[in-house]
C-alpha cells in the first residue's frame, strides 16, 4: 500500500547518524549475521564512513520522516570505458525501517537515487540484492530493474 503523505527529506548522512545506520543494516536475518550494532560501535564503521564522506564519487543518503531516519542507501559513481566511456551509479545498502515499509518510502528512495544518477550523467544504474530476499528482488523488478547479468562475489 502506498501512503502519499509519506514525504521524506533526503540528505547526506552525517557522522552522528552512524549508530542508526548500522542498526538499520543489522535489522534483518542476513544483516544480523554480518553487522555489529553493539555499542560502542566498532571503529571500522567510522573509518568506512569517513572514507565515503570524503569521496566525491560516494554518497551515503538518509531518508527522514518526523525527524527520524527511516531509510538509507549508498550511491557510488563509477567511470567505465564501456558504453563509450560512460558513468554508472551503483546502489547499495538500501534499507527502510520496518515500521515504514509498504508506504512507498522505498520507491521514493530509489526514485531519488535515479534522479541523482541522472544529474551525474550516469548511463546505467546497477544494484545487487541477495537472492535470499525475494521481496526485494520483486521490488526492484517492479521499478524497472532487469536481472540481465549473473553476479559473483568473493569474500576475502
Amino acid at each position: 500500500m502506498t501512503d502519499d503523505t509519506c514525504q521524506p527529506l533526503f540528505r547526506h548522512a552525517v557522522a552522528q547518524d552512524l549508530p542508526r545506520l548500522v542498526s538499520m543494516l543489522a535489522d534483518d536475518d542476513l544483516g544480523a549475521q554480518r553487522e555489529d550494532s553493539s555499542q560502542p560501535l566498532n571503529p571500522r564503521y567510522r573509518t568506512a564512513f569517513n572514507a565515503i564522506d570524503r569521496d566525491p564519487n560516494n554518497a551515503l543518503i538518509v531518508a527522514e520522516l518526523e525527524q527520524s531516519i527511516v531509510g538509507m542507501l549508498q550511491l557510488t559513481y563509477i567511470p567505465y570505458l564501456t558504453h563509450i566511456g560512460s558513468w554508472r551509479c551503483l546502489i547499495e545498502a538500501v534499507r527502510v525501517d520496518a515500521k515504514y515499509r509498504d508506504r512507498g518510502l522505498g520507491t521514493k528512495l530509489i526514485e531519488w537515487a535515479i534522479e541523482a544518477a541522472r544529474k551525474r550523467k550516469c548511463r546505467i544504474i546497477q544494484l545487487t540484492s541477495d537472492k535470499q530476499r525475494p521481496d526485494a528482488l520483486r521490488f526492484y523488478a517492479g521499478l524497472g530493474f532487469k536481472a540481465t547479468h549473473e553476479g559473483f562475489k568473493l569474500k576475502l
